[in-house]
């Protein structure tokens, strides 16, 4: 490594700070061999439910060299979405506290867009792609590498300084670059809050969640109807869900965003019980216009409310 190598990475890092992003680091692109057969029998237990898309690209998945020609570099960067507002009807349906605002892909792809016009214009020609969510990258695992924290018992990765409310992303460059030192160590100990709390058994074991039974993937990723067994068992969540993030004692450290774009549109948190059963599709473009949520669109979310009862 040389002092260059140094420099980039810090310049980087100075740059994602500045765009608003809570953490940085960077990890060499390599093989991932220990999560390799852990993702191997998740799949063959069929814990990704209908979510066939997690079947493809299985070496893509496990290895950024082969998403990007060449590339050295994981750059894993974190955005906090946490936020202190609520729903003000304790009997609405609820909605998980990062679909509050604009639609995080568009957010953070913006920031990484910017973060590699920086490196172009202060490191030179690099080659590289940004990816939020949205391609075989297991943006977990690369963020546990690049020490932004652990792998909890719910399967979010947790930051000791700032809990787990954050999004994660990351620039796979072809440039070699300061690496930051080995993972964060696992700091859920004997605590099993998340465990116990989750109202489908969702978590079927310390760091194992069974997907297809997760209250996130039965508001967003479930095409088809919610299956009877989930009836009074998804604790009033319309749309994605927070409880293992609520009850996880890191999270008595998460920090409100300063996120402008993250900020709940004006009407969304006065809705009452009454206002989401009778909601049209006319309220739900308007609220929703540039949500998140208009993933599972208005028959889906519909759906949702109606399966609550």
């Amino acid at each position: 490594m040389n002092q260059n190598s140094l420099k980039y990475s810090q310049l980087i890092k100075d740059e994602a700070k500045r765009l608003g992003f809570m953490f940085c680091g960077i990890a060499k692109a390599d093989f991932l061999e220990e999560e390799a057969p852990r993702l191997e029998n998740w799949l063959k237990q069929g814990r990704h439910g209908e979510m066939q898309y997690m079947e493809n690209y299985f070496d893509k998945r496990l290895d950024p060299r082969l998403l990007v020609d060449g590339a050295r570099s994981v750059i894993s960067l974190a955005l906090n979405y946490y936020t202190d507002k609520q729903q003000t009807d304790p009997l609405a349906p609820k909605i998980s506290k990062y679909a509050y605002g604009m639609d995080y892909h568009d957010v953070i792809k913006n920031k990484l867009k910017e973060l590699l016009y920086f490196i172009h214009e202060n490191i030179g020609d690099v080659g590289g792609r940004a990816f939020v969510d949205s391609a075989p990258v297991l943006d977990k695992a690369w963020a546990q590498r690049a020490g932004l924290g652990w792998v909890g018992k719910n399967a979010n990765l947790i930051n000791k300084k700032n809990g787990s409310f954050f999004f994660l992303a990351e620039l796979i460059v072809d440039a070699e670059l300061a690496y930051d030192i080995a993972p964060t160590t696992d700091h859920c100990g004997t605590c099993t809050r998340c465990i116990d709390a989750c109202p489908t058994d969702a978590i079927v074991a310390p760091y194992v969640v069974d997907g297809s039974r997760c209250i996130s993937y039965l508001t967003i990723e479930l095409k088809n109807n919610i299956p009877e067994e989930f009836k009074g068992k998804t604790d009033d969540w319309m749309f994605g869900c927070d409880v293992c993030q609520n009850v996880c004692p890191w999270n008595r450290f998460s920090l409100t965003h300063t996120e402008p774009a993250f900020t709940p549109h004006p009407d969304l948190l006065e809705m009452s019980r009454r206002d989401w059963q009778e909601i049209t599709q006319e309220t739900f473009q308007a609220v929703f216009k540039k949500s998140a949520v208009k993933r599972t669109k208005y028959s889906g979310l519909k759906r949702n409310i109606e399966f609550l009862g």
